[in-house]
C-alpha cells in the first residue's frame, strides 16, 4: 500500500503577511525591553508597500516606521501588525494616532496588547473610525514571540531560561572546580546566540567568583550585544576587579537589604546598580527578586548557573525553559553536580519537562524543554 501523503494546509494571505511581520519583529530580540517586539507590514492589492520593526527601546515603533516609509501610498492600504498598536504616551507618541491618520482601510492584528494602558483601546478606536479590523491572526506565534513581555505583564516576572552545561554523567566541574571547557565550540557559540537574544543574563555569586565571566554576547571574537549582567550576591562578594565591572554595559547586583554599606558603595562607584531584596529562610527571596526584575522592565532573562542557583530557581518554580548541554565525557561522582538538591523524595514529585527537543552541536547534545508553572 503506498504511503499516504498529507497535504499542507493552504496559508491565507492574512497569515502569510502576518508571518512576514513576525519575521521582522524577531530582529529586535534582546533590544526592546521593557517594550515588546513588534513587526508591521503595509500591503495594497497583494503588493508589499513597506515593512518595519521596533529596533530598540526609545526608537520609533514598527507601525509608525512602516507608515512613514510608505508615505501617501499607505492611504487605503492594509496594515499587518503583530501586536495591537499602543494607545499611550511613552518614549514615543501613541502608535494608534499614526495608524488612524494614515487613512488605512483595514488593520490585521496578531494579538491584543495586555498592557493596561492600551488593552483594547486601540481596537475600539479603529472600529469607531470605521476601519475594517481582524484580530488574532497567527496569535499563537505572536504570543510565543513575546513570551517575556507577556510574562512580565501577566505574572510580574521575566520569562526565565535556564542554561546548564555538564558531562554525560551530570557534572559541571571536577572535584577541584575545573570547568573550562566541558562543552565544545559549537555549544559555546550557541550560548552566545542566546545571550544576543535576551535582555539580561544572570549568574550566582559562586559562578561569578569561580569563572569571572564577562556575560557579553560575542561573535568571531567581537562583542555584538551587552545584555544587562546580573549577579545574585547576597553578601556582596563580587570583587572590584571582576571583568563584569571593567567592561561597558549595565551590571545589576541583587543582594540582601542589610548588605554591608561599604561594599555597596564600593560597587556603586564602579557603576553597578544594587538591587536590595528581602531574605527568606536565610536566603534571598528569589520570588521577590524576580518580581523586582519584572518591575525594572526585564522581559527575558537567561540564567547561566551555577548548580545552587539553578536548583533554587527550580524549587521556586521560576524556570520556564531549560537548555541542557551534554558533553561526551565522564567526570564521576567526585565531580560537582549540575544541580543542587531539589528536595525530591518521590518520583511523582520530580519536575516534569515538556516539549523535549534534542539536537547535535558538534560533539555535544543540546536538550531543550519547557517547564510548566508549579
Amino acid at each position: 500500500m503506498p504511503n499516504a501523503v498529507t497535504k499542507a494546509e493552504p496559508v491565507s494571505a492574512d497569515a502569510r503577511w502576518m508571518r512576514e511581520a513576525l519575521a521582522l519583529a524577531r530582529r529586535g530580540r534582546g533590544r526592546t525591553a521593557p517594550n515588546p517586539m513588534v513587526g508591521a507590514v503595509l500591503v495594497r492589492a497583494g503588493r508589499r508597500l513597506a515593512g518595519a520593526y521596533h529596533a530598540r527601546v526609545g526608537g520609533a515603533h514598527a507601525e509608525a516606521r512602516a507608515i512613514a516609509r510608505a508615505g501617501s501610498a499607505a492611504r487605503g492600504a492594509t496594515l499587518y501588525v503583530t501586536l495591537e498598536p499602543c494607545a499611550h504616551v511613552g518614549r514615543t507618541p501613541p502608535c494608534i494616532d499614526a495608524v488612524l491618520a494614515a487613512g488605512l482601510s483595514r488593520v490585521v492584528v496578531g494579538m491584543r496588547d495586555p498592557d493596561p494602558r492600551t488593552r483594547g483601546t486601540s481596537l475600539r478606536r479603529l472600529r469607531r473610525a470605521g476601519v475594517s479590523l481582524r484580530v488574532g491572526v497567527e496569535q499563537k506565534a505572536c504570543r510565543s514571540l513575546n513570551a517575556g513581555y507577556l510574562s512580565r505583564l501577566e505574572r510580574g516576572r521575566p520569562f526565565t531560561t535556564l542554561k546548564l552545561a555538564a558531562s554525560l554523567d551530570g557534572r559541571i566541574a571536577t572535584s577541584r572546580g575545573e570547568s573550562r571547557w566541558i562543552t565544545g565550540p559549537e555549544s559555546r557559540a550557541f550560548v552566545h546566540r542566546l545571550r544576543r537574544e535576551t535582555d539580561a543574563v544572570a549568574v550566582g555569586s559562586a559562578t561569578a567568583l569561580a569563572d569571572d565571566p564577562r556575560l557579553s554576547a560575542r561573535s568571531r571574537g567581537r562583542v555584538v550585544h551587552r545584555p544587562i549582567r546580573i549577579v545574585i550576591d547576597s553578601g556582596l562578594t563580587l570583587p572590584v576587579r571582576a571583568k563584569l565591572l571593567r567592561e561597558p554595559g549595565p551590571v545589576w547586583i541583587l543582594t540582601a537589604r542589610n548588605a554591608a554599606k561599604q561594599a555597596r558603595e564600593r560597587l556603586e562607584r564602579l557603576g553597578a546598580r544594587i538591587v536590595p531584596v528581602r531574605r527568606r529562610a536565610g536566603h534571598l527571596d528569589l520570588g521577590a527578586a524576580w518580581r523586582k526584575l519584572g518591575a525594572l522592565g526585564v522581559n527575558d532573562l537567561l540564567v547561566e548557573g551555577g548548580g545552587g542557583l539553578a536548583a533554587a530557581l527550580l524549587r521556586a518554580g521560576l524556570v520556564d525553559r531549560l537548555h541542557l548541554f551534554l558533553a561526551p565525557s565522564l567526570i564521576g561522582g567526585d565531580g560537582r553536580a549540575v544541580l543542587a538538591s531539589l528536595g525530591v523524595g518521590r518520583l511523582r514529585d520530580a519536575r516534569a519537562l515538556r516539549d523535549l527537543r534534542v539536537r547535535r552541536l558538534g560533539c555535544d547534545l543540546l536538550l531543550s524543554a519547557e517547564l510548566g508553572s508549579r
